[in-house]
């Protein structure tokens, strides 16, 4: 059985980040009650050589709006990176899920050969589609997907696995 690159990349990502939403609103309403200064949470890192909880969405999403705008020739929105409020980082995170809903599965299907370059710093990195997919995109944002959910828990947001996996 052939397996699409669409449904195994798009979706997947819009699930979780509908979960990362949820996520940050409960952060956002627990803040807001108890009238904790969201800059802690924002600022929090689990281990000193790590990003932030912003830095963390941030890589998320633009890992996979990257992967979407890579694969569809559509343009990436850009994304200024000045989030200092949770409202601000579940603003990027809707802006990110209306974009990859706004591509179609026939401009991702059948991409699994193509050849793109990914810049890192200096270097570039040469891919197939599905490369790109199962070797960059989806481990990246699974990380950085995760340390942000674990920081929110870690910081006494009430959250669980149901929420970490989206709606």
């Amino acid at each position: 059985m052939a397996v699409s690159m669409y449904p195994i990349s798009l979706p997947v990502f819009v699930r979780r980040l509908n979960g990362l939403a949820t996520c940050l609103k409960k952060a956002q309403a627990l803040y807001t009650e108890k009238k904790y200064d969201e800059s802690t949470l924002l600022s929090y890192r689990l281990f000193p050589d790590m990003f932030t909880l912003v830095r963390q969405i941030q890589q998320a999403t633009d890992h996979a709006k990257n992967f979407a705008a890579l694969l569809s020739g559509a343009s990436a929105p850009s994304f200024e990176g000045n989030e200092k409020s949770l409202a601000d980082l579940i603003g990027r995170v809707q802006k990110t899920i209306d974009f990859l809903s706004s591509i179609k599965a026939e401009q991702i299907d059948g991409t699994e050969g193509k050849s793109v370059t990914v810049k890192a710093g200096d270097r570039e990195l040469q891919f197939t589609g599905i490369e790109l997919l199962l070797n960059r995109t989806l481990p990246n944002f699974y990380f950085h997907y995760t340390t942000a959910y674990n920081i929110l828990r870690h910081n006494g947001v009430e959250i669980g696995k149901r929420d970490f996996m989206g709606s």
